[in-house]
């Protein structure tokens, strides 16, 4: 097909208007897809050298692109995934700098992702330690989780962090409501690694349950 030449000019202003939008999800899809690999794919020193890598690379990602909730969620997902792995000096660091991000993309589209940075943001909440140490407080956690879940019902991560949540809580059957909701969750284009994954941390948390 040949253009006619006075819609090229128009042509080019749209692509050079759209290019930073496409250049923004490319990176954030870049930054998902690795941390599926590293989070999923990999296992011990393989796995923690990944995740430091990816979260340096969210340090400048997020200096050129503060304002991209998208990506912001991504990179707090990363730190907060490399706290995890991180020494006993250095997680609270990680820790924070994830909620930060998160934090911030909640303020700029809480519905990003289907909800993802509240998810994450509430699992922080449960997972970190409380004062004196982190910043760790179940009832943030609850009500951040909550969140997310109302962001998006059926989905396999928002159904599986509350659980997780409740099982943290002692509310075995709560969370087995909610595990059975995350193994019925519809599959999720491209992300196949994080939902068979997923699946099995789920089958497993169910395994636990069945054995109280």
């Amino acid at each position: 097909m040949c253009l006619n030449r006075n819609y090229r000019p128009i042509l080019a202003v749209v692509l050079l208007s759209l290019s930073p939008l496409l250049a923004a999800s490319s990176l954030s899809e870049t930054i998902q897809q690795d941390w599926d690999q590293a989070n999923f794919g990999l296992a011990g020193d393989a796995r923690k050298a990944a995740l430091e890598e990816l979260v340096e690379t969210c340090v400048e990602a997020a200096a050129r692109q503060p304002d991209d909730a998208e990506l912001l969620t991504w990179c707090g997902i990363a730190n907060s995934s490399y706290a995890g792995l991180a020494s006993s000096f250095s997680a609270m660091k990680y820790a924070r700098a994830a909620r930060a991000m998160l934090e911030k993309a909640i303020d700029l589209s809480p519905n990003t992702l289907h909800g993802a940075a509240s998810t994450s943001l509430g699992t922080l909440y449960f997972k970190v330690p409380g004062w004196p140490i982190g910043f760790g407080d179940n009832d943030k956690a609850s009500e951040l989780l909550k969140a997310g879940l109302a962001l998006n019902p059926e989905g396999i991560d928002a159904n599986y962090f509350y659980a997780d949540y409740l099982l943290d809580q002692g509310d075995s059957a709560g969370a087995r409501q909610y595990l059975e909701s995350a193994l019925e969750a519809p599959k999720r284009p491209g992300r196949e690694l994080a939902d068979e994954a997923r699946r099995k941390e789920i089958e497993a948390l169910l395994a636990d349950i069945d054995g109280q």
